[in-house]
This record gives C-alpha cells, structure tokens and sequence, in this order.
C-alpha cells in the first residue's frame, strides 16, 4: 500500500508505478493528478515521461495547443516521440494526429475547451493506451449546447479511470489515491498523516466535509464492508499539510 509521499519526486515515482501497473492491468484511459498551487507542470511532465523509455517513437505527446507544443519542442531536445498540440479549429485534423504506429499517448494538461477534440482523438485512439497529466476536465460537462452533448461529455469522462490522485483540500486535509488502492482521506496529528477513511470511488465535495466535521469515517472495503475508522477532526486543527505543499514545490 503506497504511503503519502515525502517529496513531489517520490509523488510522482509512484505515479508512474500506479500508471503502469493500471496499464497491465488493462485499463486504456487513464489520468494522474498532482493538485499544488502553482505547480511547474513541464518539469512534472520531463520526470513523469521516463516511463515511456520503452516505447521510443511510438509515444506521441499532446498539449493543448500548438503555443504549449511549441515550447515543448524548443525545450525537450533529442527526444524519439513525437510531440503536438489537441487542435480545436476546423483545420485541426485528426488523422494527422493520431497515426497507426502510433502505441501510447500522453496529454499534458488538456482543459475543457479541447473535449470536443479531444474526444474526438480518444475515439480514433481506440484501445490503445493514453494518460492524460493534471487534465482539467471537470467542467466539460457544462460545455456545449443541449443536454444529449452534456451527458456525452459526462460519459466521456466516466470512461477515463484516475491511477493517481493527490491534493490538499484543506490545509491540513489530503485526498489521495495511488493504483490499485482505494481513495484515502488523511489528516495531519502530531506531525504524521493519519488515514481516517477509505473509499471505493472519489468522494464528492460534500461526501469529504461530512466525514470531517462527523467524525463519521469509515473505512469501505471492496466487498463492501464498512468499519468504524479513526474519529476525524476539524480542518482548522491541522497545519502539516502546508509544510508538505511547500516541500513538493521546492
């Protein structure tokens, strides 16, 4: 079972172990998160990209528009993949983008003006593997026009499984999910996170206020079994989770 990490290079080794382990697993659509406030994503993305090695010029790299592609290719030299950008203009061809040799994707930070296009991709993709890095996709489903477009989005995204997951919801609260475990909500005591609840699926907004102002945490397993869990505590009690943030930007 993966531990809170120390560091945003232990985050993001395990990030790469939580996403190839999904790989063979079998899971096709996969995103990472790492949710810090003012995060350098390129240099997430330059040690998150090692675990492709394997697969040379058979990756291809997405950003979300040809301005983030283009830096990329200035910066990263000497790389075997091939690097692009999602497109979201009529010109914006999608059999230009996704190739038959093409093996396994990677999408940096797509946000939800590209779902269209970017459903688009994924639907010519097919079965081949792809990761979307810090995707911000949430609000796709409030795009568009008429309801028969909101719920495709909605299904789109329900397609999409979350490998790695960690961010500071409160200041001393963590939401964190490494593959295969399950969702885990800790707090800060006394200088070490305390597991206080574990779940099957991501828990809403207010699924997490509930179990932190209760003290109702349970830990679920899989068969579905629920357990008292350690008492929670009030949010404003806790202060570690900000020495943690400040160590992963360093």
């Amino acid at each position: 079972m993966a531990e809170l990490p120390n560091s945003l290079e232990d985050a993001i080794a395990q990030a790469r172990t939580a996403t190839q382990a999904a790989i063979a697993d079998g899971y096709t659509r996969l995103q990472v998160e790492l949710l810090f406030p003012e995060l350098k994503l390129m240099e997430v993305a330059q040690q998150f990209l090692p675990m492709f090695e394997q697969y040379n010029d058979k990756l291809k790299v997405f950003f979300a528009d040809a301005g983030g592609a283009g830096l990329a290719r200035r910066d990263w030299t000497d790389v075997p993949f091939k690097i692009t950008d999602i497109g979201t203009g009529r010109a914006a061809s999608i059999e230009s983008k996704v190739q038959p040799e093409d093996e396994i994707f990677l999408f940096i930070a797509p946000g939800s003006p590209e779902v269209p296009q970017l459903e688009k991709i994924c639907a010519v993709i097919g079965d081949r593997p792809l990761v979307m890095l810090n995707p911000f996709l949430e609000d796709a489903g409030k795009i568009g026009i008429g309801y028969a477009a909101r719920q495709t989005r909605i299904r789109f995204l329900s397609t999409i499984e979350s490998c790695y997951y960690l961010r500071s919801v409160y200041p001393d609260v963590a939401l964190f999910r490494c593959y295969p475990g399950l969702w885990e909500i800790l707090v800060e005591n006394n200088g070490e996170y305390q597991k206080i609840a574990e779940l099957p699926q991501k828990p809403s907004g207010d699924d997490l206020d509930m179990i932190l102002a209760k003290g109702q945490a349970a830990t679920t397993t899989a068969e579905g079994e629920t357990a008292a869990a350690v008492p929670g505590k009030k949010p404003s009690v806790f202060r570690g989770l900000q020495r943690f943030i400040k160590a992963l930007r360093n």
